[in-house]
């Protein structure tokens, strides 16, 4: 019997550049890195597929690694058994044939599924680490529900989104305690699906800031002129948002109001009294930025997200996953995913409601430290190495 680590993987649908396939495919095949291809330290052990997509990949991919697919979530961490036979659990709520809401949230089945899986853990007295691929869930209280009960099954959890392990050009990661005053993402995309990312991307610059994370009090969304007026009356800050999109490779030279045709953004206030925004500009650039001010001035920097081969920024999501795996610790706080979850649910319900100013007190509540050690993640300014011819060609 071997003594590596057996982990289930609960996916939704898995066809190819799913984050099933970016994310679970690389631990049948390996990590590519700039530093080489990284084996598997842990071995897939099963599958759950809810939906199998009309071009799915899972099932070709599951047989040719001696994979089995399971017909239930149950049966997939009990490995057919009647209790727990896994050590570790990858969930892959992202993608597949689901319904949006009136509010515009794509309602991933991310709460049921890992309700299954704590129903799993429960019934057999014992839990293993979970990841939950992206933000908990499309609205607050099943997110809330789910952080409380891994708390209450002592789950050792972990989520999120690639984009805190991606490449930074240039590399920057501040200190712990580092005095900031203002603060700005750049995305683009979905304003759901990527204004998360783009969180995400804000929050694991600014959760290092003088006393951590405090909690954010309120959010509000804005969309269209409303964001270029909000800016005029200092709700965000321009200079921080040119600081930030000037590092993005090819980013035009023309004003944002000429290339931008409906911009977003989420005004969020935190609870010490730090303001920060999200800007998502849809036609002025297609990539992920960050600008923050300090004592220092201003540090801003690109996110570089690696655009086809082996979408190799999930290889390094999936190493710190993989780390979890093996310590049974989670590699950065899972309060960041939930407080990212909750301002992303917030600025949609802004939105609904006709982009009003909501106040949070529940996320006032939702404070921490970041990590101390540095997670695994590149610090060149692009991918190279094996990121660049990541399997061999039989593969």
């Amino acid at each position: 019997m071997s003594d590596r680590k057996k982990i289930a993987a609960i996916i939704t649908t898995y066809y190819p550049l799913s984050h099933a396939d970016v994310i679970v495919t690389k631990y049948m095949k390996g990590f590519p890195a700039d530093d080489g291809l990284h084996t598997p330290r842990v071995d897939l052990a099963s599958i759950y597929l809810d939906q199998v997509h009309p071009r799915d990949i899972g099932r070709g991919l599951a047989e040719k690694h001696n994979v089995p697919i399971y017909q239930s979530i149950r049966q997939a961490l009990t490995l057919d058994g009647n209790e727990l036979a896994v050590d570790g659990v990858l969930l892959i709520g992202e993608h597949g044939d689901y319904p949006y809401n009136e509010v515009g949230q794509h309602m991933y089945p991310r709460r049921y599924m890992f309700e299954q899986i704590c129903g799993v853990f429960a019934s057999s007295g014992r839990s293993v680490p979970v990841f939950c691929d992206k933000h908990l869930s499309y609205n607050w209280q099943d997110a809330k529900w789910m952080y409380d009960r891994a708390k209450a099954l002592d789950v050792p959890f972990m989520a999120g989104s690639s984009l805190p392990l991606c490449w930074r050009n240039p590399f920057i990661e501040y200190d712990l305690d580092t005095p900031l005053t203002a603060a700005i993402g750049i995305g683009y995309g979905g304003l759901e699906s990527y204004g998360y990312h783009a969180l995400e991307t804000l929050q694991c610059m600014i959760e290092r800031r003088a006393g951590g994370e405090s909690g954010v009090i309120a959010v509000q969304c804005l969309e269209g002129d409303a964001v270029w007026q909000a800016g005029e009356a200092g709700l965000w800050s321009r200079e921080l948002a040119e600081a930030a999109c000037a590092q993005i490779a090819k980013s035009p030279d023309t004003p944002m109001e000429e290339a931008c045709q409906n911009p977003a953004v989420f005004l969020i206030e935190h609870r010490d009294g730090f303001k920060s925004a999200m800007l998502m500009l849809n036609g002025y650039i297609n990539n992920f930025a960050y600008a923050g001010k300090s004592e220092g001035g201003i540090d801003a920097t690109e996110f570089y997200l690696q655009n086809g081969g082996p979408y190799a920024h999930f290889s390094y999501l999936s190493l710190n996953i993989e780390e979890m795996f093996l310590t049974g610790r989670s590699q950065y706080p899972v309060e960041r995913t939930l407080l990212t979850t909750g301002i992303l649910d917030a600025a949609m319900q802004s939105r609904y409601q006709g982009y009003i100013r909501l106040e949070t007190p529940y996320l006032s509540e939702i404070t921490y430290q970041s990590y101390q050690q540095m997670p695994i993640r590149p610090t060149a300014s692009r991918p190279g190495g094996a990121t660049l011819h990541p399997w061999p060609p039989d593969e």
